[in-house]
């Protein structure tokens, strides 16, 4: 965990606030520190990326101001520049999208700028036979309509943050433009000094700028797409039935003015708006975008139906659940859009030294004109002559170059540092990747709790499975038949089928699930019993008294069970089934064998976790023989299965196994949540319920076990993409900063000019997010 969310034994009430303004590293660091020092606030965790703060605040502060608790949070980020506003229930069932005509108007600003820019360089340079745009006083006129329209955010929110002791991206670049532009206003004002006037510099910078941002929100957009998609589940509107009956008149209504009991019609082609119950009709739902299950799920009455769900085939007549802000869809949303914003604890070190970076650039800058001023021109005088002449290496003087005098090349030079240099990229470094990965596992059926989470998992060495629910179905289903002379299996079913009806018995949904398979009648069952322990009786007409239990049962009640089906008997239980036996008066029709069976995916799935070079175990409660020979139809080894064990020996298997590395526990989420709680990655496997969601790390919203080793896959794939932006981002400033500031000027007659740093820049910041984008083509 970061050391924003030590406190976790602590119980806190989450708030999401959108926060705008933040530009880089040290803008997160800065709104979590303000974050923080407010009264009550236990937690917080801010993502650059999509612009959102995780706050857990004290539930008695909640309790207490209510909806007025974010209140003091927004007015403390507002000190310092950022716009800040609660995330409300309603908002959550939809996404935040960026602004459409913003961004588009932002691209205009910046290509205008440029051809400005470009267009007096040509000018001067003798290329563009154009006088008017070579006067001087052109160029101040736009650079000074530059920085008082499109630039004034930039300054603005640069002195506000640097005022507010937590200086960012908006600072350096702002310091950059405005000295470049009060440096050129003093030349032109004051020309006794012999400075130069190279107004175009902020010009070509903000434009530059402005089209690095644009290009790096339209990538931004790019990673956020799979909470649009999940959002887009979620129809707008609903057919609300308006009278009893599937044939009353319907009426569109939004989702939104849903209320549990409505009755709904659901159309082929419809996707279900919000989580329901089927009350009439038959179909085929498509449910692939919720779970990730490629077959589709028959419903019928009584079933319940999770929103976004895509109606295939017939018509449906539904009652509402839940409304839209509670429904399946938007619990995932919610999930998905927190983990997004709990940080990896990798992210931890950047965010410091993102924090420390724009003052330790701010120092540089002034350190490189403080030299080049002083002592460097002096040092190496063919400096200055070799300034303008740098069109040998490819780069043209009207970048900004030709400098004549040692104060204007010290300028020049500590602008670029200011510019070139990128917290940004840093802190994006590991969001990015962080917010495609758990959007991709999203669109697959895998939910992460957070990027702590995502880093955990990809460092795994063993994986534990629970037995009941996981490895098996979970549901027990009829196994084997071995019907008694004449009796038919049919038979056998039907009679045992009807004595069930009339009893909860665990074993009673599995007869019934077969017989309703086999479109079997169920007979009239009268004077049924229970007998506690044993099994129940009934009669039925042309059968007579009729008994279905344990066969031991049956035998005291002097009904004899010949030697071929005791060994039949034995056989099964030998396998782990459990047996039941059913008789007619005093004459036994037949045995059943009832059986949890394993899921049909789950050896390919530890063949794969195998195969991927975790240990493997099986942690059961189970009686020995059952859970002996399920490790033996999987390919376990009897030294990775341990059975009888109780919740407390469970965690202790646990704490073994993690002397060889971090240990995740997989079970159902329900009655393994001790265990799931003790792992360092709790891994529920289900149909996605609350409980699931809150005792595990690691959701898979499907039953299909193959998703653990996509899950473990995709995060180490995850992981690998983030270590690959923490290099580039460390790199690219300790390779371009030495540069920036002259260290191959003297010898080889190389440096960056002002614009030039900043399109470096924002390339910088939008390798970052594409690179994270990658991730989807990989994983």
């Amino acid at each position: 965990m970061s050391p924003e969310l030590e406190p976790a034994a602590l119980p806190v009430a989450p708030l999401l606030l959108d926060v705008e303004g933040m530009k880089c590293g040290g803008c997160v660091r800065a709104v979590e520190q303000r974050l923080l020092a407010q009264p009550g606030v236990r937690q917080a965790s801010v993502n650059l990326l999509t612009r959102t703060a995780w706050v857990g605040l004290d539930p008695e502060l909640l309790d207490h101001a209510g909806t007025e608790a974010s209140q003091p949070l927004i007015a403390a980020l507002a000190a310092m520049g950022y716009a800040a506003q609660a995330r409300s229930p309603e908002q959550a069932d939809r996404p935040k999208t960026p602004e459409q005509e913003q961004r588009w108007r932002q691209l205009l600003v910046a290509v205008l700028l440029l051809l400005i820019s470009a267009a007096g360089h040509l000018a001067e340079a003798g290329h563009l036979p154009l006088p008017l745009l070579s006067d001087i006083r052109l160029h101040a006129l736009v650079a000074t309509l530059a920085l008082a329209f499109p630039g004034r955010v930039i300054l603005v929110q640069g002195w506000r943050s640097a005022f507010a002791g937590a200086p960012g991206m908006d600072t350096l670049v702002g310091l950059g433009m405005g000295s470049a532009y009060l440096a050129s206003l003093v030349a032109l004002l004051w020309p006794a000094v012999g400075w130069q006037c190279f107004f175009n510099e902020p010009v070509m910078l903000l434009g530059f700028v402005l089209l690095g941002r644009f290009l790096e929100e339209r990538a931004r957009f790019r990673t956020g797409r799979a909470l649009q998609e999940l959002a887009q589940l979620q129809p707008d509107q609903a057919l609300l039935l308006l009278g009893e009956g599937s044939d009353a008149p319907v009426e569109p209504v939004p989702v939104g003015t849903l209320r549990p009991g409505d009755r709904l019609r659901l159309l082929p082609g419809d996707r279900v708006p919000v989580d329901c119950l089927v009350l009439e009709g038959r179909s085929l739902l498509d449910v692939s975008s919720l779970t990730g299950e490629p077959l589709p799920l028959e419903a019928q009455n009584g079933q319940e139906l999770a929103a976004g769900s895509l109606n295939l085939e017939g018509a449906l007549v539904l009652e509402v659940l839940r409304p839209g802000r509670e429904s399946a869809v938007a619990r995932i949303m919610a999930l998905v859009e927190n983990a997004q914003a709990r940080k990896a604890p990798i992210q931890g070190l950047t965010d410091r030294v993102a924090g420390r970076f724009s003052v330790a650039v701010m120092l540089l800058a002034l350190a490189t004109l403080l030299f080049w001023w002083l002592l460097g021109a002096q040092l190496w005088p063919q400096v200055l002559q070799s300034a303008p002449s740098l069109h040998r290496h490819g780069v043209h003087q009207g970048l900004g170059l030709g400098a004549e005098t040692p104060f204007v090349l010290g300028l020049q030079l500590s602008i670029a540092v200011l510019v070139v240099a990128c917290p940004c990229a840093l802190g994006l470094a590991t969001p990015t990747a962080i917010t495609v990965g758990t959007g991709l596992a999203a669109r697959r059926g895998v939910l992460f709790r957070g990027g702590d989470v995502i880093e955990a998992a990809a460092s795994l060495r063993t994986v534990l499975f629970d037995k009941t629910g996981t490895l098996t179905i979970g549901r027990p289903s009829v196994s084997a038949l071995c019907p008694v002379g004449p009796v038919t299996e049919e038979r056998l079913l039907q009679i045992a089928a009807s004595l069930e009806s009339q009893t909860r018995h665990p074993l009673a949904h599995a007869l019934l699930q077969r017989a309703q398979e086999l479109e079997l009648p169920l007979l009239a069952v009268e004077a049924a019993r229970t007998w506690p322990g044993d099994g129940l009786s009934g009669v039925i007409e042309e059968a007579g008294l009729c008994r279905l239990g344990r066969p031991g049962w049956i035998e005291q009640e002097a009904v004899p069970i010949p030697e071929l089906q005791q060994r039949w008997w034995a056989e099964q239980e030998q396998a782990g089934a459990t047996v039941v036996a059913l008789a007619a008066e005093s004459t036994l029709l037949g045995l059943v064998a009832v059986q949890d069976q394993p899921r049909a995916d789950a050896p390919e799935a530890l063949a794969a976790l195998r195969a991927m070079g975790f240990r493997l175990g099986l942690l059961s409660g189970d009686r020995p023989l059952p859970v002996q020979r399920l490790a033996q139809q999987l390919g376990l080894p009897l030294q990775e299965v341990a059975w009888e064990l109780l919740p407390q020996h469970k965690l202790e298997r646990i704490e073994q196994a993690r002397r060889q590395g971090l240990v995740a526990m997989v079970g159902d989420g329900i009655n393994d949540a001790p265990a799931l709680a003790a792992a360092d990655v709790g891994i529920a496997v289900g149909t996605g319920t609350q409980i699931a969601m809150d005792s595990a790390d690691l959701v898979l919203l499907g039953d299909r076990l193959h998703g653990i080793p996509a899950a473990l896959r995709l995060a180490r794939s995850t992981m690998a993409k983030v270590r690959q932006n923490l290099i580039w981002a460390f790199g690219y400033n300790l390779l371009v900063l030495p540069i920036a500031a002259g260290a191959l000027l003297p010898g080889f007659g190389i440096v960056l000019s002002p614009p030039l740093a900043a399109l470096l820049m924002a390339l910088s910041s939008i390798t970052v997010v594409v690179n994270a984008l990658l991730l989807g083509r990989h994983a």
